[in-house]
C-alpha cells in the first residue's frame, strides 16, 4: 500500500506501529489521512501476521485535528456535501475501534478535537507529560460530534459536558484522571512503557484478544440480563473448546508457554 501521509513499521513480533507523518502541521489530518487510515486499518485487521497495532505521530506532536487548510476547503460546501465528509471519518473511527487486534496510542505529544478522538478508540492510550488535549470545536461554532461517542465512553458524561462546552486545553495528567490516558510517563520512557504494555497484550491468545474487546462492548450494549447470562456463558464455553482455548489450557497445567507465544 502507497502511503502519502502515514508511515507504517511491523516488527518480528508483529506489532504494527501506524505513524500520522505529517509533522510541519502537527500531525493534522486531511481527507487523504482518513482514507489512508481507514483502509490500512482495514488492512492490518484482515492480516493474521499482525498481533497488535501502535497508533503515534511523527514530530512533536500526536494529532492536532483537522487540517485548516482542509476545512477551510469545506466552507462552501452544502450540507449534503459536509454529511459525506463527516461520514467518513466516522466511519474511520468506527474501523479503528472495532478492529480486530489489540491497539495502543503511543501519544507522543499533544492532541486535539480529531485526535482525541483517535486516542479514545484505542484499547490502551499512553502519554507524555508535556502532551496537552481539548475539545475546541464549540470555539469554531461547531461540536465534536462525530468523536463525542467514543469521547464520551473514554471520559464520561460529566467530564464531557465540561470540556466539549468550554473548549478549554488540559494536561495529561488530567486526561489521565478523566480515563482518556491509561499512563502518563516521561518521554525517554514512553517506548519502553508501550513495548511493556505489548509483551502483556501478545501472552493473550490472538482470538480471545478479540472476544475481549467484543465482550467489553457486548456488555456495555445489554439490556436484558437474561440474555446476557447466555450470551457469556455461551462465549465462554466456545472459547473452552477451541483449538486456543485447548492449547492454552493445556500449556497452562504443562507448565510450557502456549503456542501463540514465541
Amino acid at each position: 500500500m502507497d502511503l502519502q501521509t502515514l508511515t507504517l513499521d511491523t516488527d518480528h513480533r508483529g506489532v504494527a506501529t501506524v505513524a500520522l507523518n505529517r509533522p510541519q502541521i502537527h500531525n493534522a489530518f486531511n481527507d487523504v489521512v482518513i482514507a489512508e487510515l481507514a483502509a490500512l486499518f482495514g488492512q492490518l485487521g484482515d492480516d493474521p501476521a499482525v498481533r497488535a497495532v501502535v497508533l503515534t505521530g511523527a514530530g512533536e506532536s500526536f494529532s492536532a485535528g483537522g487540517d485548516l487548510g482542509w476545512m477551510k476547503s469545506m466552507i462552501g460546501y452544502s450540507a449534503a456535501e459536509n454529511e459525506t465528509d463527516a461520514r467518513r471519518l466516522a466511519a474511520l473511527l468506527d474501523v479503528l475501534d472495532r478492529l480486530p487486534k489489540p491497539t495502543v496510542a503511543r501519544v507522543n505529544g499533544s492532541a486535539f478535537g480529531g485526535g482525541v478522538g483517535l486516542v479514545a478508540c484505542c484499547d490502551i492510550a499512553v502519554g507524555v507529560e508535556g502532551a496537552r488535549f481539548g475539545l475546541t470545536e464549540v470555539r469554531l461554532g461547531l461540536a465534536p460530534a462525530t468523536i463525542a461517542p467514543y469521547v464520551v465512553r473514554a471520559i464520561g458524561a460529566r467530564e464531557a459536558r465540561r470540556y466539549f462546552l468550554t473548549g478549554e486545553r488540559f494536561q495529561a495528567r488530567r486526561a489521565l484522571h478523566m480515563g482518556l490516558l491509561h499512563e502518563v510517563v516521561a518521554a525517554d520512557e514512553l517506548d519502553a512503557t508501550v513495548n511493556l504494555l505489548l509483551d502483556e497484550l501478545l501472552k493473550g491468545g490472538p482470538t480471545a484478544l478479540v472476544a475481549c474487546k467484543r465482550l467489553v462492548e457486548d456488555v456495555q450494549a445489554a439490556t436484558d440480563r437474561e440474555s446476557l447470562k447466555r450470551d457469556t456463558a455461551a462465549l465462554i464455553a466456545r472459547l473452552r473448546v477451541s483449538d486456543e482455548g485447548q492449547e492454552g489450557l493445556q500449556a497452562f497445567f504443562a507448565r510450557r508457554a502456549p503456542d501463540w507465544i514465541t
